[in-house]
């Protein structure tokens, strides 16, 4: 089986660069967030007090459960009609509940969540008598941007743009042709949005329609999608010129292509590479 350090060696100079060193540090921090907060998402509430976190339901994007008599916050301790899209009658579903009186670290987790997530409870995973702060397709997509990261980590490389630094990950070889035709814009971020399909497919239909998905594909959309969000992420904050004195003509690309320099002597991300003679 092929070791770390071999690998390593083999994937050094794919990209023109001696060592991957960076790659690797953005990988671990997309890798550490993302499976820190999932495991703090598990842990949080098995190690509260049973029944302190009631079934919640609230909005995405939104602090609705940051506290329970307020004017701004506490939009899902109010009585919102039973069965609508969003909310309930918070008193019919373990009584009001507000983040910003649990500990600092619950608080953090849950108010992240609360942010980040509509927590609907019949949605979400409930451990030790509490909900925890995610629904479980939001369980999946930190899954999948730690997966994503995983991958980044053991083949992104930096090339400069954020297209050809996704494209990395994949075998050289195998992309040869696309570089020939010049599709890689719609070979890196195509890619990425076919990851991103299934979950906008399978939440579109709930918004739109009476299919009402389950947890099981909840999760499993989530974890596709997030690889697609933990590549991205990689690739962002991995593509960067400044490693290569800002000379694109540095930087190596399959099939012997090359970024093609302006008259400013930058790279035109989406100019065609140009295959050597």
């Amino acid at each position: 089986m092929m070791t770390e350090a071999l690998l390593a060696k083999i994937m050094n100079g794919r990209n023109g660069l001696p060592d991957r060193s960076r790659e690797i540090r953005i990988s671990n921090w997309v890798m550490g967030l993302s499976i820190g907060y999932l495991i703090a998402a598990f842990l949080v509430p098995a190690l509260l007090p049973t029944d302190t976190i009631p079934e919640l339901s609230g909005r995405a994007n939104a602090f609705d459960y940051m506290s329970k008599n307020s004017t701004w916050g506490d939009w899902g301790n109010e009585p919102h009609p039973e069965g609508s899209s969003m909310g309930h009658d918070q008193s019919e579903h373990g009584g009001k509940f507000a983040w910003s009186e649990l500990d600092i670290f619950s608080a953090i987790v849950y108010g992240f969540g609360d942010l980040n997530c509509h927590q609907k409870h019949e949605r979400s995973w409930e451990i030790n008598g509490n909900q925890m702060a995610v629904c479980t397709r939001d369980v999946g997509i930190f899954a999948g941007i730690f997966v994503g990261g995983l991958i980044f980590r053991r083949r992104g490389l930096n090339r400069w743009t954020v297209r050809d630094s996704i494209i990395s990950v994949l075998p050289d070889e195998k992309v040869e042709p696309i570089y020939f035709k010049d599709r890689r814009f719609l070979l890196a971020f195509g890619g990425i949005a076919l990851l991103l399909l299934p979950t906008a497919l399978d939440g579109g239909l709930q918004a739109i329609s009476d299919y009402e998905s389950t947890n099981a594909k909840r999760l499993l959309t989530g974890l596709i999608m997030g690889i697609g969000l933990g590549l991205f992420f990689c690739a962002v904050f991995a593509a960067n010129p400044k490693p290569f004195d800002f000379d694109a003509e540095k930087v190596k690309l399959p099939a012997n292509a090359r970024l093609v320099p302006t008259k400013d002597n930058k790279s035109e991300s989406d100019n065609a590479a140009s295959e050597e003679e």
